[in-house]
Protein backbone atom coordinates (compact mmCIF):
# COMPACT_ATOMS: atom_id res chain seq x y z
CA UNK A 1 0.00 0.00 0.00
CA UNK A 2 2.61 2.88 -1.17
CA UNK A 3 0.05 5.51 -1.02
CA UNK A 4 -0.46 4.99 2.95
CA UNK A 5 3.37 4.98 3.64
CA UNK A 6 3.59 8.58 2.12
CA UNK A 7 0.87 9.68 4.56
CA UNK A 8 2.55 11.34 7.61
CA UNK A 9 5.19 12.57 5.05
CA UNK A 10 2.52 14.62 2.94
CA UNK A 11 0.70 15.69 6.41
CA UNK A 12 4.28 16.73 7.27
CA UNK A 13 4.81 18.50 3.83
CA UNK A 14 1.29 20.31 4.40
CA UNK A 15 1.73 21.58 7.42
CA UNK A 16 5.44 22.96 6.69
CA UNK A 17 7.34 20.83 8.98
CA UNK A 18 9.57 19.69 6.18
CA UNK A 19 10.53 23.42 5.30
CA UNK A 20 14.31 23.76 5.13
CA UNK A 21 15.95 26.25 7.76
CA UNK A 22 16.14 30.09 6.94
CA UNK A 23 20.30 30.45 7.03
CA UNK A 24 21.80 32.92 10.49
CA UNK A 25 23.79 35.15 9.20
CA UNK A 26 26.94 36.67 11.25
CA UNK A 27 28.46 36.08 14.34
CA UNK A 28 24.57 36.65 15.63
CA UNK A 29 23.45 34.17 13.82
CA UNK A 30 25.74 31.62 15.34
CA UNK A 31 24.86 32.66 18.53
CA UNK A 32 21.52 32.01 17.87
CA UNK A 33 21.87 28.75 15.88
CA UNK A 34 19.22 26.50 17.44
CA UNK A 35 20.78 23.05 19.35
CA UNK A 36 19.80 20.54 16.42
CA UNK A 37 20.24 17.52 18.35
CA UNK A 38 16.72 18.03 19.75
CA UNK A 39 14.88 18.49 16.77
CA UNK A 40 14.98 19.71 13.55
CA UNK A 41 13.55 22.87 13.44
CA UNK A 42 15.73 25.57 12.43
CA UNK A 43 18.03 23.24 11.37
CA UNK A 44 19.01 22.13 7.57
CA UNK A 45 16.89 19.43 6.85
CA UNK A 46 18.12 16.62 4.97
CA UNK A 47 15.00 14.38 4.31
CA UNK A 48 12.07 12.81 5.73
CA UNK A 49 10.45 9.67 4.87
CA UNK A 50 7.51 7.49 5.58
CA UNK A 51 6.97 3.54 5.75
CA UNK A 52 3.89 1.60 6.20
CA UNK A 53 4.70 -1.13 9.00
CA UNK A 54 1.46 -3.00 8.15
CA UNK A 55 -1.33 -3.50 10.08
CA UNK A 56 -0.57 -4.60 13.46
CA UNK A 57 -4.04 -3.89 16.37
CA UNK A 58 -2.68 -5.54 18.85
CA UNK A 59 0.73 -3.67 19.08
CA UNK A 60 1.84 -0.05 20.47
CA UNK A 61 3.91 1.95 18.77
CA UNK A 62 6.68 1.61 21.90
CA UNK A 63 6.28 -2.05 20.97
CA UNK A 64 7.69 -1.63 17.97
CA UNK A 65 10.76 0.79 18.79
CA UNK A 66 11.70 -1.46 21.46
CA UNK A 67 11.58 -4.45 19.12
CA UNK A 68 14.02 -2.56 17.16
CA UNK A 69 16.00 -1.26 19.87
CA UNK A 70 16.40 -4.52 22.15
CA UNK A 71 17.29 -6.70 18.54
CA UNK A 72 19.38 -4.42 17.10
CA UNK A 73 20.50 -6.97 14.42
CA UNK A 74 17.41 -5.75 12.72
CA UNK A 75 18.46 -2.36 11.23
CA UNK A 76 21.74 -2.33 8.69
CA UNK A 77 24.57 -2.17 11.69
CA UNK A 78 27.79 -4.12 10.84
CA UNK A 79 29.58 -3.81 14.33
CA UNK A 80 29.05 -3.10 17.65
CA UNK A 81 25.45 -2.67 18.65
CA UNK A 82 24.10 -5.96 17.15
CA UNK A 83 21.95 -6.69 20.86
CA UNK A 84 19.84 -3.76 22.86
CA UNK A 85 20.75 -0.23 22.52
CA UNK A 86 20.27 2.68 24.71
CA UNK A 87 21.66 6.30 24.62
CA UNK A 88 25.43 6.82 24.39
CA UNK A 89 26.06 3.42 22.20
CA UNK A 90 28.34 3.67 19.66
CA UNK A 91 28.02 1.37 16.97
CA UNK A 92 28.74 1.21 12.78
CA UNK A 93 26.51 0.98 10.16
CA UNK A 94 27.15 -0.57 6.76
CA UNK A 95 29.75 0.51 4.72
CA UNK A 96 32.10 1.63 8.48
CA UNK A 97 30.10 4.66 9.28
CA UNK A 98 30.01 5.18 13.10
CA UNK A 99 26.84 6.79 14.67
CA UNK A 100 26.68 6.91 18.29
CA UNK A 101 22.49 6.61 19.89
CA UNK A 102 21.54 10.37 20.72
CA UNK A 103 18.23 9.44 21.92
CA UNK A 104 16.03 7.08 22.65
CA UNK A 105 12.29 7.42 23.72
CA UNK A 106 8.87 5.87 24.07
CA UNK A 107 8.13 5.69 20.04
CA UNK A 108 11.01 6.98 18.30
CA UNK A 109 15.26 6.51 18.75
CA UNK A 110 17.72 9.29 17.67
CA UNK A 111 21.35 8.31 16.04
CA UNK A 112 24.03 10.96 15.49
CA UNK A 113 26.61 10.55 13.03
CA UNK A 114 30.44 10.29 14.03
CA UNK A 115 33.50 11.90 12.10
CA UNK A 116 34.77 9.13 9.72
CA UNK A 117 30.90 8.56 8.72
CA UNK A 118 31.10 9.39 4.44
CA UNK A 119 28.31 12.08 4.96
CA UNK A 120 30.48 13.74 7.59
CA UNK A 121 29.51 14.42 11.40
CA UNK A 122 26.49 15.57 13.12
CA UNK A 123 23.83 14.58 10.93
CA UNK A 124 20.56 13.85 13.15
CA UNK A 125 18.55 11.05 11.94
CA UNK A 126 15.67 10.03 13.98
CA UNK A 127 12.97 6.86 13.63
CA UNK A 128 9.77 7.40 14.67
CA UNK A 129 6.57 5.22 15.36
CA UNK A 130 3.09 5.75 15.00
CA UNK A 131 0.04 3.72 14.62
CA UNK A 132 -3.15 5.18 13.20
CA UNK A 133 -6.51 2.62 12.87
CA UNK A 134 -3.96 -0.10 14.00
CA UNK A 135 -1.80 0.84 10.72
CA UNK A 136 1.59 1.23 12.09
CA UNK A 137 3.98 3.38 10.23
CA UNK A 138 7.75 4.81 10.59
CA UNK A 139 8.90 8.23 9.44
CA UNK A 140 12.41 8.87 9.53
CA UNK A 141 13.96 12.12 9.15
CA UNK A 142 17.65 13.31 9.23
CA UNK A 143 18.78 17.14 9.84
CA UNK A 144 22.10 18.73 10.66
CA UNK A 145 22.96 22.08 11.60
CA UNK A 146 24.72 23.13 8.64
CA UNK A 147 25.39 21.03 5.74
CA UNK A 148 28.21 19.29 4.70
CA UNK A 149 30.51 19.10 1.71
CA UNK A 150 28.29 15.75 0.65
CA UNK A 151 24.48 17.05 1.81
CA UNK A 152 24.91 20.74 0.60
CA UNK A 153 26.07 19.05 -2.87
CA UNK A 154 23.45 18.61 -5.22
CA UNK A 155 24.46 15.16 -6.46
CA UNK A 156 25.97 14.19 -3.41
CA UNK A 157 23.12 14.95 -1.46
CA UNK A 158 20.97 13.45 -4.21
CA UNK A 159 22.70 10.26 -4.31
CA UNK A 160 22.68 10.17 -0.35
CA UNK A 161 18.73 10.72 0.09
CA UNK A 162 18.34 7.89 -2.91
CA UNK A 163 20.45 5.82 -0.93
CA UNK A 164 18.69 6.72 2.16
CA UNK A 165 15.19 5.73 1.12
CA UNK A 166 16.26 2.62 -0.18
CA UNK A 167 17.84 1.56 3.11
CA UNK A 168 15.17 2.40 5.44
CA UNK A 169 12.62 0.40 3.22
CA UNK A 170 14.68 -2.48 3.82
CA UNK A 171 14.67 -1.94 7.60
CA UNK A 172 10.80 -1.02 7.06
CA UNK A 173 10.38 -4.50 5.22
CA UNK A 174 12.20 -5.80 8.48
CA UNK A 175 9.94 -4.65 10.99
CA UNK A 176 6.87 -5.15 8.77
CA UNK A 177 7.52 -8.81 9.61
CA UNK A 178 9.11 -8.51 12.97
CA UNK A 179 6.32 -6.17 14.56
CA UNK A 180 4.51 -9.52 14.57
CA UNK A 181 6.86 -10.42 17.72
CA UNK A 182 6.95 -6.73 19.20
Amino acid sequence: MPGIAAVPVALALCAGLLAGPAAPSGAAGESARPDCRAGPAGCYGLYAYGYSLGLHPFTEPDAVRRQLTDHFWLFPVSGGCAGRISAGARCELLGGNPVEVEAVGDDFFQINTLPGHQLGRGMHIRFAFSRTFGFHFMTVRAWQDRPTDCTGGVLCGAVNRAFARATWWVLAKTLWWSAYAA
